[in-house]
């Protein structure tokens, strides 16, 4: 019947745009935003692309907060976006093509990359909140022939 969407489907839309939310003040540089995407506790868990895991939701912050500080430009695409919402936790998979500037970069230039993220969501009183992000980097290698030499 028209209307009676799935309850699951209406998580899972939920949770990407809560997903979506996050890489938006990211970009945005809108550290008032990230705070309030993230859960307010101690069992937080922050990995950025190439790092350790940062733990407990003071030092996760001033760690996006220092990324903000640093970044003059910076564009997420998400590609290979999939999301699964069990109970109380959620959980969205995805590759994050990225787009970036730094102050220490000539003008005009910028530094791409991907890295494959999981982002971890947790029910809470005030909604679904960010409990774990994962960022690794996502090589690139050369396609090589049977004897080892690109193609």
């Amino acid at each position: 019947m028209i209307g009676d969407a799935d309850p699951c489907d209406q998580q899972v839309a939920q949770i990407l745009d809560v997903n979506a939310e996050f890489y938006a003040a990211f970009e945005r540089a809108d550290f008032d935003a990230m705070a309030a995407i993230w859960a307010d506790d101690d069992a937080v868990v922050c990995v950025h692309p190439g790092a350790s895991p940062i733990r407990g939701q003071r030092d996760v912050m001033r760690s996006w907060l220092a990324l903000m500080a640093h970044a003059q430009y910076i564009q997420f695409f998400l590609t290979d976006i999939e999301a699964a919402v069990v109970d109380d936790i959620a959980t969205v998979t995805c590759t994050e093509n990225v787009l970036s500037a730094g102050a220490d970069m000539p003008k005009d230039s910028f530094a791409g990359g991907s890295a494959a993220a999981t982002n971890v969501f947790r029910r809470t009183a005030d909604g679904w909140r960010l409990w774990v992000h994962h960022a690794s980097p996502v090589l690139s290698v050369p396609p090589r022939d049977d004897e080892g030499g690109e193609v």
